[in-house]
């Protein structure tokens, strides 16, 4: 139910990026959309964790029917979550005009739209991750199917003003109604009186859960926005654009790859609970996942061309059809990775950061290094200089092979732990 449910406000939301965005959003710009929501997830980081740290707590309260205390983590969370937006509006402050300017974008009130957008949205999972720790699946389709007409109708009114402003307000639309829909599906839940729940021990090991879950989405929240942003900075402009346009139809694999992960979250982090293996679970989503993405990468392979040719500017990416199924195949083998991770991190075991930070560190300094390599000129050897120059990796090609070689490499060592796993019981532990 939810995974159709999910599928038909994407085909809302499909609308949304690959009609209405295009039309109001002109090639100079469109290639800034991605970088824009990249930042804005990153600023938001801090409350994301909170909130992915609580949904592991809630399953655990969830299970044992313990609402008293889940009302008392909710406002905790809460507490938690206000405070970084404080923090989040200085440093934003200071660094988002510079941001703006190195993507060739005018401010305005654009700043302002991106954090309302952010932080809306990352509140917004706390009352979703309530739903999802309970299970109320039923609950969260209906969320998901009205939310996204929601959003269109937003944009539809709002975008033709001005267009990036009116994209930014849409997005902060759907999770707005998200919170209020909540809050009312949870009324009886939260009805409750409050018992308590934060105790020196208790707070001890939220912290170890809250440190683990900030190292690992940080630090792929970090990636992604040096990734979207060099992207946009290095590649011409048609080029941006294209890679906006094509990623449209590769977002399909991530949008089904995102409700396995919903789905898959409450339930690994109860076996792991009981001490019963997550394996078979990873494993059987991981394969469902290739098969989908296969048939979705050989149905593009063929049908890509001419469904972009028939969008706004279509004739100016069609040329660049080639790239759907490539990213189809990045997304649908990235999707391995993080049905692992996100368990590992789901049953508190986070063993893994001990590869996933150095890991991401050394991506993000290679892809800097390799397409800014202009403001090394002076101390690196010429040679290097021409064979970077004479290979063009500031293409969207080239690009697109970092992204192949760094998923592979992920993913290889995600296949490797998870192999090792043993198929008996597994005792959760913060590590």
């Amino acid at each position: 139910m939810l995974f159709c449910a999910c599928r038909a406000a994407d085909v809302l939301n499909a609308v949304v990026g690959l009609w209405l965005v295009p039309k109001y959003v002109g090639p100079s710009e469109l290639g800034a959309v991605m970088p824009l929501t990249s930042f804005a997830g990153f600023l938001a980081l801090p409350v994301t964790v909170f909130a992915m740290a609580f949904a592991k707590e809630m399953t655990t309260l969830a299970t044992n029917g313990e609402y008293g205390k889940m009302k008392s983590l909710m406002r905790g969370v809460f507490i938690g979550a206000a405070i970084f937006l404080v923090l989040a509006l200085v440093i934003s402050r200071l660094v988002l005009p510079l941001f703006l300017e190195r993507i060739r974008i005018p401010e305005g009130s654009l700043g302002f739209l991106i954090l309302a957008a952010a932080f809306i949205s990352t509140v917004s999972p706390v009352y979703q991750n309530a739903l999802q720790a309970l299970k109320r699946f039923k609950t969260i389709s209906l969320l998901n199917i009205i939310s996204a007409p929601i959003r269109f109708i937003v944009m539809v009114v709002a975008m033709p003003f001005r267009a990036l402003s009116g994209y930014f307000i849409g997005q902060a639309a759907q999770p707005a109604f998200t919170i209020a829909a909540s809050v009312y599906a949870l009324r009886k839940e939260l009805a409750v009186p409050a018992v308590p729940y934060w105790s020196r021990s208790v707070f001890r090991q939220f912290t170890a859960l809250l440190i683990g879950m900030a190292a690992y989405h940080m630090m792929g929240g970090f990636l992604g926005l040096v990734e979207q942003t060099t992207l946009r900075q290095r590649l011409p402009e048609i080029e941006s654009a294209a890679y906006y346009m094509t990623t449209r139809f590769s977002d399909i694999a991530s949008f089904i790859c995102g409700t396995l992960t919903v789905v898959l979250f409450p339930f690994t982090a109860s076996l792991a609970a009981e001490g019963k293996p997550t394996r078979p679970l990873v494993v059987k989503s991981s394969l469902a996942m290739l098969a989908t993405g296969g048939l979705l990468a050989l149905a593009f392979a063929i049908a890509g061309r001419p469904i972009l040719s028939l969008l706004p500017d279509g004739d100016k990416y069609a040329g660049y059809a080639w790239a759907i199924p490539w990213l189809i195949g990045i997304t649908s083998l990235s999707a391995i990775q993080t049905f692992h991770t996100n368990t590992e991190a789901s049953a508190g075991r986070f063993g893994f950061l001990k590869w996933w930070v150095p890991l991401h560190v050394v991506f993000a300094a290679g892809l800097l290094a390799i397409t800014g390599y202009g403001y090394f000129v002076n101390y690196i050897p010429s040679s290097w200089c021409d064979f970077l120059a004479t290979h063009n990796f500031t293409s969207l090609k080239a690009m697109l092979m970092w992204f192949t070689v760094t998923t592979l490499i992920r993913t290889g060592i995600s296949l490797f732990e998870l192999m090792r796993q043993p198929a008996h019981r597994i005792e959760p532990h913060y590590q």
